[in-house]
């Protein structure tokens, strides 16, 4: 019998461990019973694709950077060949005009070249008749344009909104519209005298029907879904006017306004070529009559400019009131 212990015939079965079995040795890195790992990459190498790292690190833009000045040039560029494609035709006709006399197309003394007509434009504005002219067409255009305005629009929201006032209305409207303004001038002369006041009258009863008849039919197309969910919200009439009327009728209200603008000039041009002695249809008149032709067309031209300008700023004014509208 042994004297000293047997541990390992003294342990349990089911205790005992296993010596450790020496095998060949790992190299350095690798997980024991695994794939080798993988080594540490060094600082500022990127990472592999597919590991984390590569999908959290930011991925860099490789869009082209735009230098300011030359998105700039780029603007310019475009606005410069869309205002000389606006302008050909007129500088085209403004070659024609300078060409044909010079070139015996047509007699200069009825149509001299339009150098001519600029030179003689210069020499009104100096003298100071061309400022004087101008002014006092402008004041009486104006002034009828804008009294037509005042009564035209009212007037016309009443009349396409209530049907009795059409009604009523529509038969003096149908006899009036088909007169033609320039054929009552004498009776506005014989009426109002020859002054100021049967110019701008004249004036107003010309401008007064583009405005009224498209507002008549603007308020007749106004949008009857859009009328009766406002009736449906028991919307007032005030405010039924001002949130699906007002706003719905502007382009063709305006539409009406800017014919008016137009036909304002030359109403006026006509009248004070009758019976004026200040005003551009004056200074045409008085021009032809002392054969002064470059003065004549100077004349012309300033009409046309004026018309140009005053079109353009009504179209800036319907474009303001216009900012609801979805562009096509």
């Amino acid at each position: 019998m042994s004297t000293g212990t047997d541990i390992t015939a003294a342990a349990p079965t089911g205790l005992a461990t296993p010596p450790e079995t020496e095998g060949p040795a790992r190299p350095p890195g690798q997980r024991s019973g695994g794939a080798p790992a993988q080594p540490a990459a060094p600082a500022g190498t990127p990472a592999p694709a597919g590991t984390a790292a590569a999908r959290t690190e930011p991925v860099a833009s490789k869009a082209p950077v735009r230098s300011p000045g030359r998105g700039l040039l780029a603007a310019v560029g475009r606005r410069l060949s869309a205002a000389v494609l606006r302008s050909a035709a007129i500088l085209a006709l403004l070659a024609l005009w300078e060409t044909a006399p010079r070139l015996g197309l047509v007699d200069a003394t009825f149509l001299p070249p339009v150098s001519e007509v600029a030179t003689a434009w210069w020499e009104l504005l100096e003298d100071g008749q061309l400022a004087e002219h101008t002014g006092a067409s402008l004041v009486r255009s104006f002034g009828g344009f804008g009294i037509a305005v005042v009564i035209a629009v009212p007037l016309g929201l009443l009349i396409g909104w209530y049907r009795p006032v059409a009604a009523l209305l529509g038969p003096l409207l149908e006899v009036f519209r088909n007169t033609a303004a320039l054929a009552l001038l004498p009776v506005f002369v014989l009426l109002l005298g020859i002054g100021e006041t049967s110019k701008v009258s004249i004036v107003v009863y010309a401008c007064v029907w583009p405005i009224l008849l498209n507002t008549i039919s603007a308020v007749g197309n106004a949008d009857p879904t859009l009328v009766k969910l406002a009736r449906s919200m028991d919307l007032s009439t005030p405010r039924l006017f001002q949130k699906v009327i007002l706003p719905s009728s502007v382009p063709a209200i305006f539409t009406g306004i800017r014919l008016a603008g137009a036909v304002s000039i030359l109403v006026l041009v006509a009248a004070e070529m009758i019976g004026a002695k200040a005003g551009l249809g004056y200074l045409i008149n008085a021009s032809q009559f002392n054969f002064a032709i470059p003065q004549m067309y100077a004349g012309i031209v300033t009409i046309s400019a004026i018309g140009l300008t005053f079109n353009q700023l009504l179209v800036a004014i319907e474009r303001r009131l216009s900012l609801w509208r979805v562009p096509a």
